[in-house]
């Protein structure tokens, strides 16, 4: 009789829900990948059999590891060149299966606002609010009581919504309104393009001074419509080669923009309210785009 196909290994089976904790944690998809390395070191080490729950065990490493890197990284993003954005997730799946597995979708802009929280709160809103993690498991991650950890969490929740004018959007009309943002920029409509864009609206960019990007951000229709146009002048201008596609960027429609075939020279996530753009954070630090394809 043939044997049974072996169980798979609880960080192999966990594997995505773990990376996907660890980018909302840190807001980089390569040090997430450092730290499920590390993780898995430590899982090889440990002895199973004292392991009642794989995935709660291996949930308080990650999480861990990732607290252990916050202060340091917040310092070198101090200091970095222009604004720090998070590095885009860029995917085209977005099953129902898919989304249970990766946590409530987290935006570009969602994550650049929790910049601004103490890392004990960044831990302790992201597990609860996005992975609905319990307090209990929570509170053994941070070495804090459950009573604390619920305060982190309300904390957090309280500064990411006054912090952000991100709101829940319904996929067409976010969707809707991306595609005719493109079809302004891309055919040089100013007066198109100031219709989908709140008069309020803020464009962030961040090329690490890799490439050349503003250094801060540009607030106003005005200002971010004929910005948008010069750049888009420059990058399609004759004999370009330069193209878009869309995409979904932290799970939510955007823009991947081509340099030319083959290389990707950014990408744009849109924050959408009441049928207009309210913020624009597009990624050019190619330092940042080594895992979109």
């Amino acid at each position: 009789m043939d044997e049974a196909p072996a169980a798979p290994d609880a960080f192999e089976a966990n594997r995505r829900y773990l990376g996907s904790v660890a980018y909302r944690l840190l807001g980089s998809l390569t040090d997430a990948e450092d730290v499920l390395q590390e993780a898995w070191l430590r899982w090889r080490a440990v002895d199973r059999q004292q392991v009642a729950d794989p995935r709660a065990y291996l949930t308080t490493v990650v999480t861990r590891l990732c607290y252990d890197q916050l202060g340091s990284a917040r310092a070198r993003r101090e200091a970095y060149f222009g604004e720090w954005l998070p590095e885009p997730a860029v995917a085209e799946e977005d099953s129902p299966a898919h989304r249970a597995e990766l946590g409530e979708s987290v935006s570009l802009a969602m994550l650049a606002v929790m910049e601004q929280l103490t890392p004990a709160e960044r831990a302790a809103f992201v597990l609860h609010d996005v992975f609905a993690v319990g307090f209990e498991e929570i509170a053994a991650s941070l070495d804090r009581s459950p009573d604390a950890a619920r305060q982190l969490a309300s904390r957090a929740r309280r500064r990411v919504r006054d912090g952000g004018r991100h709101t829940a959007v319904d996929p067409a009309e976010h969707r809707q309104v991306v595609h005719a943002f493109a079809a302004a920029t891309t055919s040089g409509d100013l007066e198109g393009l100031l219709a989908v864009l709140d008069p309020e609206v803020v464009w962030h960019s961040d090329g690490g001074g890799v490439v050349s990007a503003g250094a801060r951000p540009v607030y106003g229709a005005d200002k971010v419509a004929r910005l948008i146009l010069g750049l888009i002048a420059r990058a399609f201008g004759p004999g370009s080669t330069a193209s878009f596609t869309f995409a979904r960027v932290n799970g939510e429609p955007g823009m991947v923009f081509h340099e030319a075939p083959g290389r990707v020279g950014g990408v744009l996530a849109l924050s959408v309210r009441d049928g207009r753009i309210t913020e624009a954070h597009i990624v050019v630090n190619p330092e940042k785009l080594t895992h979109v394809a």
